[in-house]
């Protein structure tokens, strides 16, 4: 995770104060919080190919969206491309996703392309998916498909580069259970453990949904100066304090929440958060779960521990997901066996029982093979002699 080398060997190159999990305590500044979310979507505008903002309708993609549209007209990739900003969207037929994104787009007047998909078109990209985004992860499946999709889509437009709004959920807490914490140290600490997740997770959905089409997805929310600031904010503010007013992401909701130039609606400033899977629409996960139900027998659940010892599924959808990974990726299986049985080798090699273990070991394969050997050729010399004597009578026989 972002090492170098020095003298001394390998070193985390990007070593913050928030990655020891100190729980800061610097006043929240709502006006400085904008402002380097502000500079982290322009930052991220510096581009010669043509562009657009994945839009769900949901509190961080539109904010990506708003800001980029504020700041678009003064960027450089105006005068290629043109100051009007393409926004994508996509999901079943009347999913909430859709809705939504339709109405930010009229708010901000962006040109937007609305994407829809059937279940069954999903099912079908499966096997693709698991193979580029290289997981087995149920949740992270769910949401790359339809991204997979759209990326697709968007791609054969010939828009390369795209903002999206992953990494919000992870610095802000922005996730449902977050109510659940009991004091702002495990909040903040909860927060910390989520950041170094993100490569296992909603990072990989977004890069490599897109970049399996050949389309580059740039995330201000983890932009390194953004994160600095949101991490050292003392994670009293970011805790949800219904008596307060505050709900998820309140910090991030109120530095935008500007009454004299709007950047978005107060229902959609405020609106709750939505799983990505779910948001495009909640026949999505069933009809996956129904499809999973039909290849895998309450057999093969039963004995998922025999067949992958290693993060055994405990569903049928975890399964049939597993299988699919299991047949692009098989050395995986054989590495992990490998590594075990390697494993198991070092502790005998390095114990002083172990050394007395393996020489006797050895020992005995060694009379073994030497006896085995006496035992070959005596074998053998009956045998030759059962075809000499077969041959004779054959030969008299036959005489």
């Amino acid at each position: 995770m972002n090492l170098k080398y020095s003298s001394g060997g390998l070193r985390r190159w990007y070593n913050p104060p928030w990655f020891s999990e100190c729980t800061p305590s610097t006043p929240y500044d709502s006006l400085a919080l904008r402002e380097a979310f502000e500079k982290a979507v322009v930052k991220r505008l510096m581009t010669d190919v043509p562009f657009g903002v994945l839009l769900s309708g949901g509190l961080d993609s539109s904010l990506v969206a708003a800001v980029a549209l504020r700041h678009l007209a003064k960027a450089k990739v105006a005068r290629q491309w043109g100051s009007q900003l393409h926004t994508f969207c996509i999901g079943l037929k009347g999913s909430p996703d859709l809705k939504a994104a339709r109405e930010v787009a009229d708010y901000l007047g962006t040109f937007h392309h609305e994407f829809q998909y059937t279940v069954q078109e999903g099912i079908d990209a499966l096997a693709e998916v698991i193979y580029h985004i290289e997981t087995y992860d149920v949740t992270t499946i769910r949401a790359s498909t339809p991204m997979f999709l759209m990326s697709r889509k968007i791609k054969s437009l010939g828009v390369k580069m795209v903002l999206s709004g992953e990494g919000s959920d992870e610095i802000f807490g922005g996730y449902l259970y977050f109510h659940k914490a009991p004091n702002k140290e495990e909040f903040h600490s909860e927060t910390c453990r989520k950041i170094k997740a993100l490569h296992l997770y909603d990072c990989l959905r977004a890069n490599k949904s897109t970049s399996a089409w050949g389309v580059e997805a740039r995330v201000p929310f983890l932009d390194k100066q953004f994160i600095d600031i949101v991490m050292d904010i003392d994670p009293e503010w970011k805790m949800i304090r219904r008596d307060l007013g505050r709900i998820e992401k309140w910090v991030l909701r109120n530095a935008f929440d500007d009454d004299q130039n709007p950047y978005l609606p107060k229902h959609i400033l405020y609106r709750q958060k939505e799983q990505f899977s779910d948001g495009v629409g909640y026949g999505w996960i069933d009809g996956l779960k129904d499809h999973a139900n039909e290849h895998v027998s309450d057999a093969m659940l039963m004995n998922a521990n025999f067949v992958y010892p290693e993060n055994t599924p405990t569903t049928k959808e975890a399964y049939y997901y597993r299988s699919i990974f299991e047949r692009f990726f098989p050395k995986v299986k054989k590495l992990l066996c490998t590594l075990r049985f390697l494993n198991f080798f070092d502790i005998f090699r390095v114990t002083l029982i172990g050394k007395v273990c393996l020489s006797t070991l050895f020992y005995i394969l060694y009379v073994s093979l030497y006896y085995k050997l006496y035992a070959c050729s005596f074998f053998m010399l009956c045998l030759n002699s059962f075809q000499h004597i077969a041959g004779y009578r054959k030969s008299s026989v036959n005489y």
